[in-house]
């Protein structure tokens, strides 16, 4: 057992032990209530050897007290199946800033609401300018559920793991390898839920459905089965295909269909995806008015209907919409009718946290914005929506200084965002789903080693023209 591993259990004030290779909880209360917090600053904070080995505690934590990254493949095809009643929405929560206390707040409310299906993703994008790279963010997540006393199943995302359009038209053979790489990178942190999105191909200059969608379908395909290849035994990764980008043209049945048939025709795994990406109207981040507000959108629900109902035909458990937290809190009931079987949110989640923020940070935030992201500020931009768009960008170089705010602060910000959460949950019906959950989902037992846990890199790569 290396020095680094033997210090950072007695950091734990000996609520942690290792024995014969096997970490050991010996006193949880001691572990929620102080150990983990310094366990997860060092994974995060830690030089590499310290990153390593706290990563590699938390992990084999949560494999002993039964928190575990998980797919939710098994309980999307229930529900496609007929085995699930359409009562309820998943919702994918991208967690961008302040990730301990964040993630943290939704568990909280999880429990209290005895609430199963929910997701915790971050996109391709996200990684980058928010500095959470694979290993770093399912730890931060895994750290979170044990300090809130979660048990079962956590489901962790890779979100838009998407092709860059202008890089692939480029040089097809370097995106599709990036790509590749940070799947592994994701599979192996315990990403065993990846949406894969090729729809910045579709060509919709073509006037046959099928052409519009050919190197969509196919290129998702290849991915499929790649991704299948590299899936950890016991496990059966829950996939996401995509039909059309958010923010662009409304994705129709017809274009459902292309995409699944040729898609069908070049998946060579029995498993495929097991829900579709569709575009009904939103835009990621929502439209930002002068004064700092979110314009209205209209979602034509009936069009999400109907794309359930035709991804239910393929076996799926329906269709995802994607940019949907600037909606009114009214709005979100109506993916529960529309049978949707998931719901993206960040951008809205992420200005909570912002407004939490003590006042002296969020102004010295904005400060940093007007030198370090003016670059993006467009002709007739108010101050209010320069910030709003690019207060995200901010997220990573402020990473360590949100975590040092005060404890009343970062309570603060809980609490905030829990409500925030609770409501949610409330109105996308995933109360009382535990049940569900644990009766759908398979959650494998997977212990590693410390040296399976050395410091990953952050990929730095350019996401300019990336969703996130």
């Amino acid at each position: 057992m290396s020095n680094k591993i033997q210090e950072l259990l007695a950091a734990t004030g000996g609520s942690v032990e290792v024995k014969g290779g096997h970490v050991l909880v010996t006193n949880e209360p001691a572990l929620r209530a102080n150990g983990i917090d310094v366990l997860i600053f060092k994974a995060v904070f830690g030089g590499d050897e310290e990153k390593s080995a706290a990563r590699w505690l938390i992990w084999e934590i949560g494999q002993t007290l039964g928190v575990r990254p998980a797919s939710i493949h098994e309980l999307y095809v229930a529900r496609g199946r007929g085995a699930l009643a359409h009562t309820f929405t998943t919702p994918a929560m991208n967690i961008r800033m302040s990730s301990y206390d964040t993630a943290r707040a939704a568990i909280r409310a999880a429990v209290k609401k005895n609430v199963g299906a929910f997701i915790f993703e971050i996109a391709r994008s996200e990684m980058t300018y928010t500095q959470q790279p694979p290993q770093e963010f399912t730890t931060v997540m895994l750290a979170s559920a044990i300090k809130e006393g979660f048990r079962g199943p956590l489901f962790i995302q890779g979100d838009h793991f998407q092709i860059n359009a202008k890089k692939y038209a480029a040089g097809p053979a370097a995106e599709i390898a990036a790509l590749k790489k940070l799947m592994d990178d994701a599979i192996t942190a315990g990403y065993y839920n990846i949406d894969i999105d090729t729809s910045t191909l579709v060509d919709l200059s073509k006037s046959d459905l099928d052409e519009q969608q050919q190197m969509n379908y196919e290129l998702c395909a290849m991915f499929t089965d790649y991704i299948r290849s590299k899936t950890p035994a016991g496990v059966t990764i829950s996939l996401g295909g995509e039909i059309g980008e958010v923010g662009h043209k409304n994705s129709d049945v017809h274009e459902a269909r292309a995409f699944m048939d040729g898609y069908k025709k070049h998946l060579k795994n029995a498993h495929g995806i097991s829900k579709l990406s569709v575009n009904t109207g939103t835009s990621h981040g929502g439209t930002v008015m002068p004064d700092g507000s979110i314009a209205d959108v209209s979602i034509d629900f009936t069009a999400l209907h109907d794309l359930s109902v035709v991804s239910r035909e393929y076996g799926m458990g329906g269709a995802v919409q994607h940019g949907a937290s600037t909606l009114p809190e009214s709005a979100f009931g109506k993916f529960v009718e529309a049978q949707a079987i998931e719901v993206h949110l960040a951008t809205a989640l992420q200005s909570v946290a912002f407004k939490s923020l003590p006042a002296d940070l969020s102004a010295e935030i904005d400060a940093w914005l007007l030198v370090n992201a003016v670059d993006e500020r467009k002709a007739g931009d108010t101050n209010e929506q320069f910030f709003h768009k690019t207060r995200k960008k901010a997220v990573g170089p402020f990473k360590e200084r949100f975590w040092h705010m005060a404890e009343a602060d970062r309570a603060k910000l809980r609490d905030a965002m829990e409500e925030r959460f609770a409501l949610l949950f409330n109105r996308l019906g995933v109360e009382n789903t535990r049940a569900a959950t644990d009766k759908y989902t398979t959650m494998t037992e997977i212990h590693k080693k410390p040296e399976d846990f050395g410091a990953i890199p952050l990929l730095n790569e350019d996401v300019s023209g990336l969703a996130d």
